[in-house]
Protein backbone atom coordinates (compact mmCIF):
# COMPACT_ATOMS: atom_id res chain seq x y z
CA UNK A 1 0.00 0.00 0.00
CA UNK A 2 2.81 2.42 0.84
CA UNK A 3 4.49 1.59 -2.47
CA UNK A 4 1.34 2.18 -4.49
CA UNK A 5 0.70 5.45 -2.68
CA UNK A 6 4.30 6.58 -3.14
CA UNK A 7 4.30 5.75 -6.86
CA UNK A 8 0.93 7.45 -7.27
CA UNK A 9 2.54 10.61 -5.93
CA UNK A 10 5.05 10.43 -8.79
CA UNK A 11 8.21 9.67 -6.84
CA UNK A 12 10.72 6.91 -7.41
CA UNK A 13 10.73 5.66 -3.84
CA UNK A 14 9.71 2.14 -2.99
CA UNK A 15 9.01 0.27 0.18
CA UNK A 16 11.98 -0.34 2.46
CA UNK A 17 12.88 -3.95 3.07
CA UNK A 18 15.64 -6.43 2.48
CA UNK A 19 16.58 -4.95 -0.90
CA UNK A 20 20.21 -5.58 -1.86
CA UNK A 21 22.62 -2.67 -1.69
CA UNK A 22 25.78 -2.24 -3.72
CA UNK A 23 28.64 0.09 -2.84
CA UNK A 24 30.48 1.65 -5.74
CA UNK A 25 33.84 2.71 -4.31
CA UNK A 26 35.00 5.38 -6.77
CA UNK A 27 38.01 7.64 -6.98
CA UNK A 28 35.59 10.49 -6.15
CA UNK A 29 34.07 8.76 -3.09
CA UNK A 30 31.56 6.03 -2.30
CA UNK A 31 28.06 5.68 -3.75
CA UNK A 32 25.62 3.14 -2.32
CA UNK A 33 22.65 2.07 -4.42
CA UNK A 34 19.66 0.11 -3.19
CA UNK A 35 18.25 -2.21 -5.83
CA UNK A 36 14.61 -3.02 -6.55
CA UNK A 37 14.44 -6.73 -7.44
CA UNK A 38 10.67 -6.81 -7.03
CA UNK A 39 10.32 -4.18 -9.80
CA UNK A 40 13.17 -5.15 -12.15
CA UNK A 41 14.14 -8.76 -11.30
CA UNK A 42 16.09 -9.57 -14.48
CA UNK A 43 17.91 -6.24 -14.47
CA UNK A 44 18.86 -6.51 -10.78
CA UNK A 45 20.05 -10.11 -11.25
CA UNK A 46 22.13 -8.99 -14.24
CA UNK A 47 23.69 -6.07 -12.32
CA UNK A 48 24.45 -8.27 -9.29
CA UNK A 49 26.10 -10.87 -11.52
CA UNK A 50 28.39 -8.19 -12.95
CA UNK A 51 29.18 -7.09 -9.37
CA UNK A 52 29.93 -10.68 -8.34
CA UNK A 53 32.13 -11.16 -11.41
CA UNK A 54 34.11 -7.98 -10.48
CA UNK A 55 33.26 -6.58 -13.93
CA UNK A 56 32.83 -3.03 -12.63
CA UNK A 57 36.15 -2.97 -10.76
CA UNK A 58 38.48 -0.69 -12.72
CA UNK A 59 35.82 0.71 -15.03
CA UNK A 60 35.25 4.45 -15.33
CA UNK A 61 32.43 6.93 -15.56
CA UNK A 62 32.96 7.48 -19.28
CA UNK A 63 30.02 9.80 -20.02
CA UNK A 64 29.09 12.68 -17.75
CA UNK A 65 26.49 15.27 -18.68
CA UNK A 66 25.69 17.76 -15.92
CA UNK A 67 21.96 18.33 -15.78
CA UNK A 68 21.31 14.84 -17.16
CA UNK A 69 23.25 11.79 -15.89
CA UNK A 70 26.57 10.08 -15.15
CA UNK A 71 27.23 6.82 -17.02
CA UNK A 72 29.66 4.02 -16.30
CA UNK A 73 30.21 0.30 -16.10
CA UNK A 74 31.53 -0.51 -19.55
CA UNK A 75 34.92 1.05 -20.24
CA UNK A 76 38.40 0.94 -18.72
CA UNK A 77 40.47 4.10 -18.17
CA UNK A 78 42.07 3.69 -21.61
CA UNK A 79 38.53 3.70 -23.09
CA UNK A 80 38.50 0.03 -24.02
CA UNK A 81 35.08 -1.53 -23.80
CA UNK A 82 34.95 -4.58 -21.55
CA UNK A 83 33.31 -7.76 -22.84
CA UNK A 84 29.77 -8.36 -21.60
CA UNK A 85 27.26 -11.15 -21.27
CA UNK A 86 24.07 -11.37 -23.32
CA UNK A 87 21.70 -8.39 -23.02
CA UNK A 88 18.90 -8.32 -20.47
CA UNK A 89 15.26 -7.78 -21.54
CA UNK A 90 13.82 -4.31 -21.02
CA UNK A 91 11.90 -3.83 -17.76
CA UNK A 92 11.16 -0.11 -18.13
CA UNK A 93 7.40 -0.37 -17.55
CA UNK A 94 7.91 -1.35 -13.91
CA UNK A 95 6.49 1.79 -12.30
CA UNK A 96 9.88 3.24 -11.30
CA UNK A 97 10.74 6.63 -12.76
CA UNK A 98 14.02 8.14 -13.96
CA UNK A 99 14.05 10.53 -11.01
CA UNK A 100 17.06 12.28 -9.53
CA UNK A 101 19.52 9.81 -7.94
CA UNK A 102 17.96 6.71 -9.46
CA UNK A 103 20.09 4.14 -11.30
CA UNK A 104 19.00 2.86 -14.71
CA UNK A 105 20.39 0.71 -17.48
CA UNK A 106 22.03 2.23 -20.53
CA UNK A 107 21.13 0.68 -23.87
CA UNK A 108 21.34 1.26 -27.60
CA UNK A 109 18.37 1.97 -29.86
CA UNK A 110 17.40 -1.67 -29.35
CA UNK A 111 15.25 -1.66 -26.19
CA UNK A 112 16.54 -5.13 -25.23
CA UNK A 113 20.25 -4.30 -25.55
CA UNK A 114 21.25 -3.39 -21.96
CA UNK A 115 24.31 -5.28 -20.71
CA UNK A 116 26.66 -3.82 -18.08
CA UNK A 117 26.48 -0.06 -18.55
CA UNK A 118 24.31 1.93 -16.17
CA UNK A 119 23.63 5.57 -15.45
CA UNK A 120 22.65 7.59 -12.42
CA UNK A 121 20.15 10.36 -13.09
CA UNK A 122 21.31 13.73 -11.74
CA UNK A 123 17.87 15.31 -12.23
CA UNK A 124 14.35 14.10 -12.87
CA UNK A 125 14.57 12.74 -16.44
CA UNK A 126 10.89 12.08 -17.16
CA UNK A 127 11.71 12.04 -20.87
CA UNK A 128 13.36 8.61 -20.25
CA UNK A 129 10.33 7.06 -18.52
CA UNK A 130 8.46 4.39 -20.49
CA UNK A 131 7.21 4.78 -23.13
CA UNK A 132 9.43 7.81 -23.80
CA UNK A 133 11.61 8.72 -25.65
CA UNK A 134 11.31 5.99 -28.29
CA UNK A 135 8.29 3.93 -27.32
CA UNK A 136 10.21 1.90 -24.73
CA UNK A 137 11.91 3.92 -21.99
CA UNK A 138 14.92 3.10 -19.82
CA UNK A 139 14.83 0.57 -16.99
CA UNK A 140 15.21 2.06 -13.52
CA UNK A 141 16.32 -0.63 -11.07
CA UNK A 142 17.44 1.19 -7.94
CA UNK A 143 18.25 4.43 -6.20
CA UNK A 144 21.19 6.08 -4.48
CA UNK A 145 20.80 5.77 -0.70
CA UNK A 146 24.24 7.15 0.26
CA UNK A 147 26.76 9.25 -1.62
CA UNK A 148 24.49 11.65 -3.48
CA UNK A 149 27.18 14.29 -2.82
CA UNK A 150 29.62 12.06 -4.74
CA UNK A 151 27.17 11.85 -7.65
CA UNK A 152 26.96 15.66 -7.55
CA UNK A 153 30.75 15.94 -7.53
CA UNK A 154 31.04 13.65 -10.56
CA UNK A 155 28.28 15.42 -12.53
CA UNK A 156 30.14 18.73 -12.18
CA UNK A 157 33.54 17.60 -13.53
CA UNK A 158 35.08 19.05 -16.68
CA UNK A 159 34.52 16.86 -19.73
CA UNK A 160 35.82 16.67 -23.28
CA UNK A 161 36.42 14.27 -26.14
CA UNK A 162 38.53 11.13 -25.78
CA UNK A 163 38.95 8.14 -28.08
CA UNK A 164 36.12 9.32 -30.32
CA UNK A 165 33.70 9.74 -27.41
CA UNK A 166 32.15 12.95 -26.11
CA UNK A 167 31.43 14.06 -22.52
CA UNK A 168 34.33 12.05 -21.07
CA UNK A 169 35.68 13.38 -17.74
CA UNK A 170 39.06 15.05 -18.31
CA UNK A 171 40.23 13.65 -14.98
CA UNK A 172 39.41 9.94 -14.93
CA UNK A 173 36.83 8.84 -12.35
CA UNK A 174 37.32 5.14 -11.67
CA UNK A 175 35.01 2.63 -10.05
CA UNK A 176 37.62 0.97 -7.89
CA UNK A 177 35.25 -1.74 -6.69
CA UNK A 178 31.59 -2.69 -6.61
CA UNK A 179 30.48 -4.86 -3.69
CA UNK A 180 27.21 -6.05 -2.21
CA UNK A 181 26.94 -4.47 1.23
CA UNK A 182 23.46 -5.66 2.26
CA UNK A 183 20.86 -8.15 1.11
Amino acid sequence: MVLATTLALGTSAWAQGAAPRVKLATSAGDIVVELAPEKAPKTVANFLQYVQDKHYDGTVFHRVIDGFMIQGGGFTADMRQKPTRAPVPLEASNGLKNAKYTIAMARTGDPNSATSQFFINVKDNTMLDAPNPDGYGYTVFGKVVAGSEVVDKIRAVQTGNKSGMQNVPLDTITIQSATVVAK
